[in-house]
């Protein structure tokens, strides 16, 4: 029987020798690979956490003890020795287990996670929340240097530092976040990554006065003259100056010398930092030599052809910009996730990769837009959300030519509720002077992003993961009438147009006539066509993959009532929820929003 056969929940852990441990790291990397080259799901990140998670399994308790995930790509093994093997080849399947922490899953899961820069926020929260409540519990905070980029990640370091509580912060040092790192923290953290010996000689020093009288006598002495030499030998770092007792740089692949300064780490009466270096995609060496392609992997046999709107956006983007010198691209670490690859390559001085620092590329942006450029923001839809604020001071307020393509729109599948971009149409529309565009195929993604640069105006052009669908025209106006019929209008943008086609379809079927009506800009909604086709046929229903609140569906509900229009109207949505992970087509089904929905809605109205 192997050792991870032995193992049904962390305490089984402690209950191993450290030659044991070893092994254990090995199978459980061999297990996350061969799940998850099945699966899909992020494999190299939680590949290089293995050891980490092991010795925090070994040292802590959970769930009383409370270990926080930053983003929670690195959580794999976390699973897996936490009682969730049996069920680990349901890994971000419809109604399986969540590719990230989720408390609901698991009550050694503490935070559900899945963005970037926020495990110390929420431990912080927590160790406040123990020493109030006067309860003895641990609380460690796992930090990617990735998410160092972030913003949030600084306020919340700098406001623990100086809490005096309580608080364990590993940083998982693998010089990557998705694609290799950026900036200035990755300068320094490479400048420390060089003084490994000086920990091992502070803790050999701390143990031998550590005892008696004459012990803590030599170390008052030694105390004052050890940290004049240490200014002169090796410069402070940014995590002592915030009022961390900073232990490192420890090998992070070492298991057994992790567990001695995570003991150690629990000593300490306020905030440690533990700077673990790792290898991203360590054991497989696939993703060892290229993490950023084994960052997330499809599952087996999910490979589909064809044009993607991201390819479709990079591709226009670059023929785009040898027209004109004024046009630039900015990402938050997502170069080749937004299609920005061949822009960086052909145009590598106008391209700015910001790091995981959404709130800065919005405001950059503004910055560039400002002084003459022609900025592009490239971002996923559920990163967007954390540069409202920047979109609507920085962008609207001051009506600056800034075009933000929002990439991932609507449901995204296996990555789940942290990751579907279901919340854009309604935030985007609140943006004064905006206007947002909804390609449907790969032509109107590069039509829509040369008007976009000649609006003059604030801009967002959204548009799904993956490849195109049904339509394959270019639309023209705020709408248009796609298909004729006579009995029902659909009107539908995006991605729901092919579904909105496909209900089509099965109502001719059925007896029944659809007009379709492609809506071409979220904002400004073109109302006059969409009630001229409903006003025809006597009922309206809109098709969205995304929340009610805020929806197109709803704003033309609301003028519809204000014009007194007469026609049926019914509003098809998500509703006003968090939607589960798992392939797009099993979600748009169980959501009933593929063209079975559309079409029983359809019949419903009439």
């Amino acid at each position: 029987m192997s050792i991870l056969d032995g193992i049904h929940s962390p305490e089984d852990v402690k209950k191993l020798d450290m030659a044991q441990l070893d092994e254990l790291c090995a199978e459980l990397r061999r297990e996350i690979t061969d799940s998850v080259l099945r699966t899909g799901g992020h494999l190299a990140s939680s590949l290089g956490a293995v050891e980490i998670i092991v010795a925090l399994h070994r040292v802590f308790s959970t769930p009383k003890d409370k270990i926080i995930f930053d983003v929670g790509h690195q959580s794999y093994a976390h699973k897996l020795l936490t009682g969730r093997r049996d069920t680990f080849d349901t890994l971000r399947r419809f109604g399986g287990l969540s590719g990230f922490p989720d408390p609901a899953e698991s009550e050694h899961d503490a935070f559900r996670v899945g963005h970037a820069s926020t495990s110390v926020s929420a431990a912080l929260g927590m160790a406040r929340a123990r020493t109030l409540k006067g309860e003895d519990r641990n609380i460690v905070a796992l930090l990617g240097d990735g998410a160092l980029t972030g913003g949030l990640a600084y306020e919340a370091l700098t406001d623990a530092g100086q809490s005096r509580e309580r608080l364990i912060v590993i940083l998982n040092d693998n010089e990557m976040s998705i694609a290799h790192n950026v900036g200035g923290v990755e300068q320094m953290l490479g400048r420390l990554r060089l003084r490994p010996g000086y920990m091992r000689a502070k803790d050999k020093f701390r143990a031998a006065t550590s005892r008696g009288r004459i012990g803590h006598a030599v170390y008052r002495v030694v105390h004052g003259s050890k940290q004049f030499l240490k200014s002169l030998l090796i410069r402070s770092n940014i995590f002592e100056d915030m009022g961390f007792t900073y232990l490192g740089p420890v090998d992070g692949h070492d298991v057994k010398n992790l567990c001695r300064l995570l003991e150690l780490s629990k000593s300490y009466n306020g905030p440690v930092l533990i700077h673990a270096v790792t290898v991203k995609g360590r054991g497989y060496g696939p993703a060892e030599n290229d993490p950023e392609k084994y960052h997330s992997v499809s599952p087996a046999g999910s490979a589909k052809p064809g044009m993607s709107y991201s390819r479709a956006f990079g591709d226009a983007l670059v023929e785009l910009a040898r027209e004109d010198s004024r046009i630039c691209a900015i990402t938050a670490a997502m170069e080749s996730g937004t299609g920005l690859e061949k822009f960086a390559r052909e145009f590598p001085e106008r391209f700015f990769d910001v790091g995981i620092a959404e709130e800065h590329a919005m405001t950059m942006a503004a910055g560039l837009s400002a002084a003459g450029m022609k900025p592009v923001f490239a971002v996923y839809s559920t990163f967007a959300q954390r540069s409202y604020d920047e979109l609507l001071h920085d962008v609207a307020l001051q009506k600056l030519p800034v075009v933000i393509a929002v990439d991932r729109a609507g449901l995204v599948g296996e990555d789940g509720a942290t990751h579907h971009g279901v919340f854009d149409p309604g935030f985007l529309a609140q943006a004064p002077g905006i206007r947002v565009y909804c390609p449907a195929n790969a032509a109107e993604t590069r039509e829509y992003l040369r008007l976009a640069f000649d609006c003059g105006a604030p801009c967002a052009i959204r548009y799904p993961r993956g490849g195109e669908g049904r339509f394959t025209g270019i639309s023209h106006g705020g709408a248009e009438v796609v298909r004729r019929g006579s009995d029902v209008t659909v009107a539908a943008y995006g991605h729901m147009l092919s579904n909105a086609l496909d209900a089509a379809d099965i109502l001719e079927k059925r007896g029944v006539s659809a007009e379709i009506v492609k809506i071409n800009t979220l904002v400004p909604l073109d109302t006059e066509t969409v009630f001229a086709s409903a006003g025809r046929t006597g009922c309206l229903v809109v098709a969205e993959d995304c929340c009610a609140e805020g929806s197109a569906g709803q704003r033309l509900a609301a003028k519809a009532a204000c014009a007194g229009e007469r026609f049926e109207i019914k509003l098809l949505n998500l509703g006003n929820r968090f939607c589960e992970h798992g392939p797009v087509s099993e979600l748009e089904r169980y959501y009933g929003i593929d063209g079975e929905g559309i079409a029983e809605v359809a019949l419903w109205q009439k």
